[in-house]
């Protein structure tokens, strides 16, 4: 996303002892989206110049371990306490009090996280089809192992080097294979028994389900950016979930209260699967949830213009 009249600029900040790579566009209140995996801050490139151009300051960093910004060797530089941290710095340095945070995939994770561990900081929160999640009663990476065995694709990545490897053997595939609009349950089903594979590496393998979600100069910006940096930095964001489940008992039984929240489900989702949303009325007291129906895992690509309407239909109604 290269800084031109017409496009955001990107410069990059010290927050929380790592560069960060920023694209920003607009002038008001602060508005920080938190990309997922494997993702960049071009991910959210259809809602940059929307959100400035509805009056606030939209903000998207390459998040720690991505694209310009640092990639810390050691996977326990990727924990969450110092993933909410680089956003808590990201606000220092650009001299906002408090930001709305949006985050899909992982970054949902990251911006659930931000009222419990900087509560200070955070105006709102929206979950782009991932949900408020309470802690587990056990380790997440045995529960994972429960719930699909070994094949999981989150048990696989906690092996050393090799999801890396997968993931680099043919980074143009990995793209088209992934990013493209939701298919029905039955078909992804239908699409999983036929599979002679298993995990992720079924994925890039099997028939490529719904419409490419990239056009040509989309995937060069992600395939230019992976093949240079690798997939190092992003996995070691799921080698920490263990290590977040223990370092946060306190989290049994949280709640957000007191912040505006906003939720959109995707139907057609086949990771975060609407029901994982379905508790959050209970456990979040300002909450609004939208289903986009017929809608895949990534969002905001594949229904850009549907999403910007409501991110600035609910800011307005909630921050104006």
């Amino acid at each position: 996303m290269s800084a031109g009249p017409h496009d955001p600029t990107r410069r990059t900040i010290r927050s929380n002892g790592i560069d960060l790579s920023v694209v920003e566009r607009g002038e008001g209140p602060a508005v920080v989206m938190c990309h997922g995996f494997p993702e960049l801050s071009y991910s959210w490139r259809h809602q940059i110049p929307a959100l400035a151009a509805a009056g606030y300051h939209a903000v998207a960093p390459d998040m720690r371990g991505y694209g310009r910004s640092d990639h810390p060797v050691s996977p326990e530089g990727y924990d969450m306490v110092n993933l909410a941290d680089d956003m808590a710095g990201l606000l220092d340095a650009l001299g906002e009090e408090r930001a709305v945070f949006v985050g899909h995939d992982w970054g949902g994770i990251v911006v659930w996280q931000m009222p419990l561990l900087h509560p200070t900081r955070v105006a709102g929160v929206v979950g782009v089809n991932t949900p408020f999640i309470p802690r587990l009663p056990m380790a997440p990476i045995e529960a994972f192992r429960m719930l699909a065995g070994e094949d999981h694709y989150i048990v696989q990545f906690q092996e050393p080097d090799a999801p890396e490897a997968m993931l680099s053997s043919d980074i143009p595939n990995l793209f088209t294979s992934l990013m493209r609009s939701g298919v029905s349950p039955e078909t992804v089903a239908e699409m999983a028994a036929a599979s002679e594979g298993a995990g992720f590496a079924a994925v890039l393998g099997g028939p490529k389900l719904g419409e490419a979600l990239l056009d040509d100069d989309d995937l060069a910006v992600y395939v230019d950016a992976f093949t240079e940096t690798g997939f190092g930095g992003g996995v070691n964001w799921y080698r920490n979930f263990d290590r977040n489940w223990a370092a946060t008992p306190e989290q049994d039984g949280a709640r957000i209260d007191g912040v505006p929240c906003l939720m959109v489900v995707a139907e057609w989702d086949p990771v975060l699967v609407p029901t994982l949303s379905a508790g959050m009325p209970e456990l979040i007291d300002d909450l609004e949830m939208t289903q986009f129906d017929r809608c895949g895992h990534w969002t905001p690509s594949e229904r850009p213009a549907e999403l910007n309407a409501l991110l600035t239909d609910w800011l307005t109604r909630r921050f104006a």
